[in-house]
């Protein structure tokens, strides 16, 4: 077994120069395992870690784990398992928050036989104790033109990032709360995408690949099985390589906090992550007026962003609702035929599962369990809402938006 220790005070300097930082390590041919270690930084310091093989990415932990190995067969979670290849590897370091007067680390990278990995066990004991939950009652919308809708959630972690539960775990969530299709969308790696179809065929719920491109300064989603985006390289260059592997991109929770979207972005993505959990009073109309703002092109997506029981909000809250060919009913065909609804841009978000929902259907608007509403226009239009089940001319293009007669906005329709 070979160590190698890196030592260093990183600084403020180090910081500005860049977030991202690497260092090397030699991978043998033959090596049966790497074994890395961040020795837990002092108070004030939030540093992220992860790994680049000699042939590409490997994983991401962020701030959440402080160790990891990966094996020719297993992995940490957040780490794709499979053969060492020979050459340098890289220790990557995200220095995330650096205190004012600097900070030591202390990162160990072992090459050689693994004994144990770090996360692994836990993650499968887990995993195996999750038992499929029931399904509310099924929600049959009105839809035209061969068209059906169905539910999703477009923003979760599990512990393959920082969340706090395996896949199967959040997607019976997405199940219980009557979820037909989730996206998983783990910081930084692709590393779940490999447990997706068989646990989403187990539990019968339709599961995306995803990863959420995560910085400091703006996070966004890319969905499809299309390679890791390199998080490090200027957020322009994310849209046009999501295109080019045949993915969609989402600009996430744009006015959410600390990570709000502060990313120079010439070329918009298709789409936005409008409505998210940090949405706590819908009367505030920051996230509209950044759909005024951005474009009435720009589709509109919801997602809870799940990551433990004490989260904002629970998988489904918000619900996305997409328009998707009427024949993909099985968990194989779903994702693929949402994304091909996203991209045509049939959405419309509401609070949850049995909120009132407002849907565009061919040349109509229908709007459900929303009396005593207006439907408001791109144009400035109102229309009154005024039955439970209350059908509209949709002669406006562009997007439309529920509100009640409080303010709170109820649904947003593309």
């Amino acid at each position: 077994m070979a160590i190698t220790t890196y030592r260093r005070v990183w600084t403020l300097d180090d910081r500005a120069e860049s977030i991202w930082h690497s260092l090397p390590v030699d991978i043998r041919p033959g090596c049966e395992g790497l074994s890395v270690r961040l020795l837990e930084p002092p108070p004030g310091a939030v540093i992220d870690i992860g790994c680049e093989g000699a042939a590409g990415w490997r994983g991401w932990s962020g701030g959440a784990r402080q160790a990891f190995a990966i094996t020719p067969l297993a992995a940490t979670p957040g780490y794709v398992p499979g053969e060492l290849e020979p050459g340098v590897w890289w220790i990557v370091l995200g220095l995330h928050r650096i205190p004012v007067d600097g900070v030591e680390l202390v990162v160990e990278a072992s090459t050689g036989p693994v004994d144990s990995i770090p996360g692994l066990a836990e993650y499968e004991t887990a995993s195996a104790a999750v038992v499929v939950p029931a399904r509310p009652p099924r929600r049959e919308l009105p839809s035209v033109d061969g068209l059906r809708w169905v539910a999703a959630d477009f923003h979760a972690h599990t512990l393959h990032s920082d969340g706090s539960a395996p896949v199967a775990a959040v997607a019976a969530l997405g199940l219980a709360a009557g979820l037909d299709v989730m996206a998983i969308t783990d910081h930084n790696t692709e590393a779940h995408h490999a447990e997706l179809a068989p646990v989403g065929q187990r539990l019968g719920i339709g599961l995306i690949p995803g990863q959420e491109i995560t910085t400091d300064s703006g996070h966004a989603n890319a969905f499809g099985a299309i390679g890791v985006i390199d998080f490090r390289q200027p957020a322009e260059t994310w849209v046009a390589e999501v295109a080019r592997r045949g993915g969609l991109m989402s600009v996430n929770h744009p006015l959410g906090g600390d990570c709000s979207w502060r990313q120079p972005l010439p070329v918009h993505p298709p789409l936005a992550e409008l409505w998210h959990s940090s949405w706590l009073d819908r009367r505030w109309g920051g996230p509209v007026a950044f759909w005024h703002a951005w474009g009435h092109s720009t589709t509109a997506i919801g997602g809870s962003d799940w990551h433990n029981p004490s989260s904002l909000a629970p998988p489904g809250s918000p619900t996305t609702w997409v328009a998707v060919d009427a024949a993909a009913v099985g968990t194989e065909d779903l994702p693929s035929a949402v994304l091909a609804g996203l991209a045509a841009g049939r959405t419309t978000v509401s609070a949850g599962y049995t909120a009132p929902v407002l849907l565009r259907n061919g040349e109509s608007f229908v709007a459900i369990d929303a009396p005593g509403t207006l439907l408001l226009g791109w144009d400035g239009s109102r229309r009154a809402v005024r039955t439970s089940y209350e059908v509209l001319p949709a002669d406006v293009p562009g997007a439309h938006i529920l509100i009640d007669h409080t303010g709170q906005v109820l649904a947003l329709c593309s």
